[in-house]
């Protein structure tokens, strides 16, 4: 199991390979520590699938100063929380957090992680480390082509 945090432009900014898998409801707060421990704040929006929400989750994100917490709650009878999923920016998030879910695949296919050429958790980890290093690289590298005033030191 390797869960992937991703921000804008496609850039992997944390990774984690775990030995078993846990409850992905267990995994938002600890992806929000690694967050403020990265960037100092924590982020304006949290975008994940259906099996991160909890309401202590949302709760505790909010009181982070997350603004935009953006994780289905696909067995509410609340039209409220109906009405908050068919809003826009929620809508738009979900799209991204889909494609976020290209990123999973692109690594596997790109950079080989389907199959670990190492033994061991640690050569797995190893290993993940690997293709997410050369993804981060070969998306800074497209960020860079397409602003060129970055090249230009302005």
């Amino acid at each position: 199991m390797v869960k992937i945090q991703e921000v804008e432009n496609q850039i992997v900014t944390h990774y984690e390979v775990y030995d078993r898998r846990p409850a992905d409801s267990d995994l938002l707060v600890p992806s929000l520590d690694v967050h403020e421990k990265q960037f100092g704040q924590a982020p304006r929006l949290v975008a994940a699938d259906a099996g991160f929400f909890s309401t202590s989750n949302e709760v505790e994100a909010h009181h982070r100063g997350v603004k935009q917490v953006a994780v289905p709650n696909l067995s509410t009878k609340s039209a409220e929380r109906k009405a908050l999923q068919h809003k826009r920016w929620f809508r738009k998030a979900m799209k991204w957090r889909t494609g976020c879910e290209g990123r999973i695949s692109l690594l596997k296919r790109r950079h080989g992680l389907e199959r670990c050429r190492y033994k061991g958790t640690d050569g797995m980890k190893r290993w993940v480390g690997l293709g997410v290093i050369a993804d981060n690289l070969i998306n800074i590298a497209q960020i860079l082509d397409a602003s060129p005033e970055f090249c230009a030191g302005k």
